[in-house]
């Protein structure tokens, strides 16, 4: 969202099944979220279209000195209004299970006896807060010697080989430094079929909402990492500029890591970010949420939401006088519990589309962890 929108959310319960089919705004219980006409009466999926433009409102639970949650006056594509004021119109589908990055390492070119060395080198914004470019770690390892009378230049039992680097990536670091990490804190290791080294990043730790409403704010956040293996010992070198003459085996990205979307610490964090812009009066959060009696959260711990963005200009810019000062537009996000789970996204789906018409929907939901072999 640009900086400049005056942004609106309404997170619709879990508990409410469909939209209001009849009263007004006035008539919305706590936490109900329903679509309203130029005169604020409700509307359907088939009489939203005739009409000139649309609220979307929320009743609150403290009424005091404030009526309901309103968003400012939306004209769609289908409208009987003066035009649409509608720029941006997309639904962001809810992925609450994020993949994990896999890599698979294959066509090892070692001989008897070499030296070879694995290095990972993994980001992810709190790794990347704790180590300068990111958590880079290495192992090294003696290839099997040959047998006896064995020929020196044939390629060493990749089995062996692989078993070896294992071993040595699944050690524990020493204890008695609460900063040494292993690399099973943020990797899982397996040998599949003898000839491919397959490493998976885990998934990242969880925080819990504290009661402090400032601390472990949500962010989007994903692990990724790249594999190097080489010959000879461990070299602080960038990779960038690794010589080709000593790579070993080849590193396969088979599954990019992805970002979850739509999960309630998402959600919660935006009903903090945009409570301002909503609160009639005691529009400050306070770091202890007891200080904060105003603020009213509809987001359920361990929901899924799918959520609607729209966005738009003023709707009757002629209100608008000359001045010295940058227009504003505005934006609306209703997030509703997944259309998998419940009906109400598909409601508010159809109301939309009757008035704005199509909705853009890129997202995909990338929930795959494994791969075949």
């Amino acid at each position: 969202m640009s900086d400049f929108s005056l942004t609106t959310l309404f997170v619709v319960p879990v508990g409410q099944t469909d939209v209001p089919s009849s009263g007004s705004t006035q008539d919305l219980t706590a936490g109900t979220v329903g679509i309203f006409d130029q005169n604020y009466l409700t509307v359907s999926s088939t009489t939203a279209e005739a009409a000139k433009y649309l609220y979307v409102a929320q009743g609150r639970a403290n009424t005091y000195l404030q009526g309901s949650k309103r968003s400012d006056k939306i004209s769609g594509s289908k409208n009987t209004g003066s035009g649409s004021n509608v720029t941006e119109w997309y639904k962001v589908s809810g992925c609450a299970t994020a993949a994990n990055q896999i890599t698979d390492v294959t066509d090892f070119k070692v001989q008897c006896g070499e030296i070879v060395t694995l290095t990972l080198r993994a980001h992810s914004s709190y790794i990347d807060t704790l180590y300068f470019n990111g958590f880079t770690r290495s192992v090294t390892v003696n290839a099997p010697c040959c047998e006896c009378g064995g020929d020196v230049c044939t390629d060493v039992d990749t089995n062996a080989l692989i078993n070896s680097l294992i071993a040595k990536l699944e050690q524990q670091a020493p204890g008695n430094n609460p900063d040494n990490v292993s690399f099973n804190s943020f990797f899982t290791f397996e040998n599949v079929g003898g000839t491919k080294l397959r490493i998976e990043g885990k998934p990242l730790t969880k925080y819990g909402q504290p009661c402090d409403v400032a601390a472990f704010p949500f962010e989007y956040d994903r692990m990724y990492f790249s594999t190097f293996v080489y010959d000879g010992p461990a070299t602080t070198a960038d990779f960038i500029v690794a010589d080709a003459c000593y790579i070993v085996a080849s590193s396969s990205l088979i599954q990019k890591a992805s970002y979850a979307s739509g999960g309630s610490e998402e959600f919660k964090q935006l009903e903090k970010n945009f409570y301002s812009y909503q609160a009639g009066y005691l529009k400050s959060l306070y770091r202890k949420g007891g200080y904060n009696e105003n603020f009213e959260s509809y987001v359920s711990d361990g929901v899924v939401y799918d959520s609607y963005y729209i966005r738009f200009n003023q709707y009757d810019k002629a209100a608008y006088q000359w001045g010295d000062y940058i227009m504003q537009d505005s934006t609306v996000i209703i997030a509703a519990p997944n259309a998998d789970t419940s009906g109400i996204a598909a409601s508010i789906e159809a109301i939309l589309v009757n008035a704005l018409g199509a909705v853009a929907d890129d997202n995909v939901c990338i929930t795959t962890t494994t791969t075949a072999a």
